[in-house]
């Protein structure tokens, strides 16, 4: 945290630098959030980007009050919740499939799993209720605590904490019934 106060001074005073090294601290994680969120890896870009220019332009009125990768997570959710918005209200397509990103795989066969396990993820959290997913992807992606989702999705946090439960609860139902249908 003390870092990312530096690296804000030192961006309000001009230096192209400090506002890479806050990019590249989390663009990974925010493209994550919004990925999951969207289920939409071109949005998810989009919107990324357009957190990262906004923060950009208003950074001269900014003041650090807690995480800024906190503050970051909750604008790409909140960005990400008006392009839903936008896209509804235009009648567009349904959402597209989440583009996975993978992670310590050994060989070709786990390779292949891993991206079969991905995707069924992505499509049954394509499924749950956007205020479900949004709770559980800023919880486990976001790191945020089910206080700040509360406050960005203005609820109680008994109502984060039961999104969250019938979230996971849903996803659990939905994976299982994949598998027993595999098994078959």
């Amino acid at each position: 945290m003390l870092e990312d106060r530096l690296l804000i001074w030192r961006l309000k005073s001009g230096s192209r630098d400090a506002f890479r090294r806050i990019y590249e601290k989390y663009i990974d994680d925010l493209l994550t959030l919004a990925t999951n969120l969207l289920s939409d890896g071109a949005a998810a870009e989009d919107v990324v980007q357009d957190v990262f220019i906004s923060f950009v332009q208003a950074v001269e009125k900014f003041h650090l009050t807690g995480s800024l990768k906190s503050y970051l997570a909750t604008c790409t959710a909140n960005r990400a919740r008006d392009y839903l918005r936008k896209r509804h209200r235009q009648q567009a397509a349904p959402l597209d499939e989440a583009e996975q990103v993978t992670a310590d795989v050994s060989g070709p066969v786990q390779l292949a799993v891993r991206s079969e396990e991905l995707q069924r993820l992505g499509q049954a959290m394509t499924e749950l209720p956007y205020e479900q997913r949004e709770a559980i992807v800023l919880r486990l992606n976001a790191d945020l605590k089910f206080r700040q989702i509360a406050k960005l999705q203005k609820v109680s946090v008994k109502t984060v904490l039961s999104r969250y439960r019938y979230g996971l609860d849903k996803l659990q139902s939905i994976l299982e019934g994949e598998v027993q249908k595999w098994d078959r």
